[in-house]
């Protein structure tokens, strides 16, 4: 075996971990097993081993300052990590938790149902239908408008719009929006007011349970006024009237005299309530807006029409209210009158009568319509005074000719005409008597509603209070006393029924 020279092994271990080692042998480890590699790495037991890899290298232990360093910037990320979990747990948790809550948690509206609407015989005209085919209604959803299928109603009735959801199916419109009519009119009283409902769903959005928070308040029923059997025969007649004399449309009003209650209202043509409240079929709708008829103009309160003659009770009742005739008085009408040119010799305007009355007086000028009656206590005619322009502009209005009514209706106004009137619509042309004559007999400019014209003549009928027409049945309307004289509201009663 030879000599006892030391074998030739090659250490690949730095003189620093063998005085390390031998450190820990000295203090004395024990029941501590000693790896492998903390004596001895054979250098040839590992491929490409370097053997220098670790010679030469020193080790030093991490210096006091950087400890201080990271172990500050631990504490500081510790500090506000604690920070913020304090403040989401106890600022904001209560928050937080509501929220988690709500994740959990939906509401959805429970929709009240509409009032039905009356007529005054206690008919239903508006009413609602589930919108299901088992006749009950489904969780969350709205029941259906429907409306009555007599004629001449639309204008009256109005219509609504339904409730509308989102692409998510989720309700951006939880309301009715009533469009026009007593559906608008009422809308306060016939909505009502949704409730709501809450549901708990679990991961998957199933519905686990139900509860409500605040049940429906279904709307209130209204009685109109409205005869709907007076109203379709009304309807009927204007239509046939209109389609004989080929004209665009008609309209008509019946009130009561007595409290202003709409009887009867219709304008023809109309659309359907329920084709605008269901949105189709589309292409009736489009038929609606090109026809050159206008069925959504309410002829009987948005449409100005020239009165014509039935303003003449208006004229003969300021007439015999400023004393410029009396009720016996006659007046010659030979078929015409002219008036001579100031200016100009021997030249004349002409204004005509539709036929030579003879003599008459107010009853009599009232039944037959005589123009140069009203041409005289209007305008005045050698020696017959008259009321003037400023006379007839004070009984018109006075009857509330050219103002809004009060109805419940969106109404259109109205011109009486006057000198003021023309200076600015005829580029300062000054008035003349031939304009004080066509005035009094309802013509020029002269621009009426039906609904103001039947509220004038109401105010003669029922000798001399001005009422407000409503559209409920037993409401209050506005009364207002003219202080007219009750003979003379007589004598132009009179003159009427003849």
């Amino acid at each position: 075996m030879g000599s006892a020279s030391p074998c030739p092994i090659s250490y690949g271990m730095s003189g620093y971990r063998i005085k390390l080692l031998l450190q820990r042998l000295l203090k004395g480890s024990k029941g501590r097993e000693i790896e492998p590699d903390e004596i001895f790495l054979d250098s040839h037991n590992l491929p490409e081993f370097d053997q220098h890899q670790f010679e030469g290298r020193i080790e030093k232990p991490i210096s006091k300052k950087m400890q201080l360093f990271v172990t500050g910037v631990l504490l500081f990320m510790s500090i506000i990590y604690i920070g913020r979990i304090g403040y989401l747990q106890i600022h904001k948790g209560e928050a937080f938790a509501y929220l988690s809550e709500n994740n959990r948690l939906q509401h959805s509206v429970i929709f009240a149902e509409r009032g039905v609407l009356y007529d005054r015989n206690d008919i239903e005209i508006a009413w609602n239908e589930a919108s299901s085919e088992d006749g009950s209604e489904d969780e969350g959803e709205f029941a259906l408008r429907r409306y009555s299928s007599l004629k001449g109603l639309s204008h009256v009735l109005g219509h609504v719009g339904y409730p509308l959801k989102d692409s998510g199916g989720n309700y951006y419109q939880d309301e009715f929006i009533a469009k026009d009519g007593a559906e608008l009119f009422f809308d306060d009283r016939l909505k009502g007011k949704n409730g709501l409902e809450i549901e708990e769903v679990d991961a998957l959005q199933e519905v686990q349970s139900k509860s409500t928070l605040r049940p429906p308040k279904d709307g209130e029923n209204v009685t109109l006024s409205i005869d709907t059997r007076l109203n379709e025969s009304l309807y009927n007649l204007l239509g046939e009237r209109a389609e004989e004399s080929d004209f665009v449309g008609g309209a008509g009003i019946l009130m009561d005299i007595t409290n202003g209650e709409i009887v009867a209202l219709t304008s023809f043509p109309e659309f359907s309530s329920q084709i605008l409240t269901d949105g189709e079929p589309h292409e009736q709708i489009e038929a609606y807006m090109k026809d050159e008829r206008k069925p959504f103009l309410n002829r009987t309160v948005s449409g100005l029409y020239t009165p014509g003659s039935i303003v003449k009770p208006i004229v003969a009742t300021g007439a015999l209210s400023e004393g410029v005739i009396t009720p016996d008085a006659e007046i010659l009408s030979t078929g015409s009158i002219r008036i001579e040119h100031p200016y100009i010799e021997d030249v004349f305007s002409t204004f005509v009568d539709w036929k030579a009355h003879g003599y008459v007086n107010v009853r009599e000028a009232i039944a037959n319509s005589s123009n140069v009656y009203f041409y005289e206590v209007g305008g005045g005619f050698e020696d017959q005074p008259g009321i003037g322009i400023e006379g007839i502009n004070k009984y018109a209005e006075l009857f509330g000719l050219g103002r809004e009514t009060g109805s419940p209706f969106a109404e259109g106004g109205g011109v009486i005409p006057n000198p003021q009137w023309k200076a600015e619509v005829f580029d300062d042309d000054p008035w003349r008597i031939g304009d004080t004559y066509n005035t009094a007999i309802g013509q020029y400019g002269f621009q009426v509603t039906l609904i103001q014209m039947v509220r004038a003549i109401g105010a003669i009928a029922n000798g001399g209070t001005l009422v407000t027409p409503i559209l409920e049945k037993g409401g209050e309307s506005l009364k207002e006393n003219l202080s007219l004289d009750g003979d003379i509201l007589q004598a132009v009663r009179e003159g009427m029924r003849m």
